[in-house]
């Protein structure tokens, strides 16, 4: 059971880690709010989104991504089509200094659907939840396939809070919005890339 908690906070965090779409909007949040509770509902939404992801690919449902073509390669093309959105949004947008956060942020709801949107609809993300914990889940059972998938969402829910709170800390350290310009165009890029990524899978699929 301890092996199978271990493995699962490794790997949750091996696949969390990396500069995606997903941490970048949280990131982003936590800089652009006057107050961090404003960044919570976002988090959370996020979190949740992890968290059921986590559970489908554990209990083998979410492998129906990977058997159906079409429904692949419908999920690819929204996929991008909301990424690219998503990264011009934020590459246009001008970081507000911190006496300007209250009016500039985006809303609750604007928030949580953009959360949504960036944690259900990031293909990328998806086919890792899938590909690889919903794998290694199979090699536990009971107590330790519980312990496992709890360990991975456990890790999901921290880092998120924790990464909000770290855009939290940059942003009310540059209170003239000139480093979170600099930020903003490369989660842009960064966003783009993925983009870019997920269309050159979605080409091999449709070859």
């Amino acid at each position: 059971m301890l092996a199978a908690l271990i493995h699962g906070i490794a790997l949750a965090f091996g696949l969390i880690l990396p500069l995606g779409a997903q941490n970048v909007f949280i990131f982003n949040q936590g800089a652009s709010q006057a107050r961090f509770r404003k960044a919570i509902p976002v988090i959370v939404t996020a979190s949740l989104c992890d968290t059921l992801l986590i559970l489908l690919s554990v209990l083998g449902v979410s492998v129906i991504v990977l058997t159906i073509p079409a429904l692949q390669t419908a999920l690819f093309s929204i996929g991008i089509l909301f990424l690219i959105y998503m990264g011009w949004s934020i590459w246009k947008s001008e970081p507000a200094s911190l006496s300007q956060k209250e009016k500039a942020s985006v809303s609750v709801k604007k928030g949580i659907i953009f959360a949504m949107s960036v944690s259900l609809l990031n293909p990328h993300a998806i086919l890792d939840t899938v590909g690889v914990i919903g794998t290694s889940s199979l090699n536990y059972q009971g107590s330790s396939k519980v312990a496992f998938t709890l360990a991975c969402i456990l890790v999901s829910w921290i880092w998120f809070f924790g990464l909000a709170l770290a855009g939290k800390i940059v942003g009310d350290f540059d209170n003239e919005g000139k480093f979170m310009r600099i930020i903003n165009k490369i989660s842009a890029l960064i966003i783009w890339a993925v983009a870019i990524y997920i269309g050159f899978q979605l080409y091999d699929l449709l070859k």
